[in-house]
């Protein structure tokens, strides 16, 4: 993990929802933090810190510092709230992790040499069909992607949900099924659309 994400929050009290109005009202965003076996923590974020730390993929799939008063807590991003017409947090879920206990989490897919790869050369398309998983690990093994690569993958090559190269001390969530596909190559077509317009052409005429 190449990135360090730092969460300034500070405690609330107030609860309801016209506790969380005045909040965004005063740019910030109501959030909970949980878990670790202690009891549920309402604090609330700058919305303006928070936006900015959502434009990094990583963000997502990251062991946080939160950060209220002087105790610092490792976390991770659970849930997040958006407003459903403008570009607002409207709530943010925080679980505390303790490092000897696994935690699952959503990571996405990141597809690698598509532009190498054997199928797509022969004149293949590719087609995505997962492009996050749910991988369960330790808070120190969390990684922040699992990378796919394309280059030998032939034209009708799949790669299955069961084939994915997984790091070290980190495995899929639930048993996988080995017939799900991950991303497929699929063949050209040969040339049904020129022959089509070609036997349009030949009624036209």
């Amino acid at each position: 993990m190449s990135v360090d994400f730092e969460v300034v929050a500070q405690p609330r009290e107030a609860a309801g929802k016209g506790a969380s109005r005045r909040l965004r009202r005063e740019g910030l965003v109501p959030a909970i933090v949980y878990g670790a076996h202690k009891e549920p923590e309402a604090i609330s974020v700058p919305h303006n810190e928070i936006l900015k730390h959502l434009e990094h993929e990583a963000f997502y799939s990251h062991v946080l510092d939160l950060k209220v008063g002087d105790a610092s807590t490792k976390v991770v991003l659970k849930d997040l709230q958006r407003h459903p017409a403008k570009p607002f947090i409207m709530h943010v879920d925080f679980m505390r992790v303790s490092q000897d206990e696994k935690i699952k989490m959503i990571v996405p897919l990141h597809f690698v040499n598509e532009a190498k790869c054997k199928g797509v050369k022969a004149g293949g398309s590719v087609s995505h069909s997962l492009t996050e998983v749910e991988i369960s690990c330790l808070p120190r093994d969390l990684p922040e992607f699992i990378e796919v690569d394309m280059t030998e993958l032939e034209v009708g090559g799949i790669v299955h949900l069961s084939e994915l190269q997984l790091p070290a001390g980190v495995e899929l969530a639930h048993a996988p099924d080995p017939d799900e596909p991950v991303v497929v190559v699929h063949g050209a077509r040969a040339g049904g659309d020129e022959e089509e317009s070609e036997e349009g052409g030949e009624t036209e005429a």
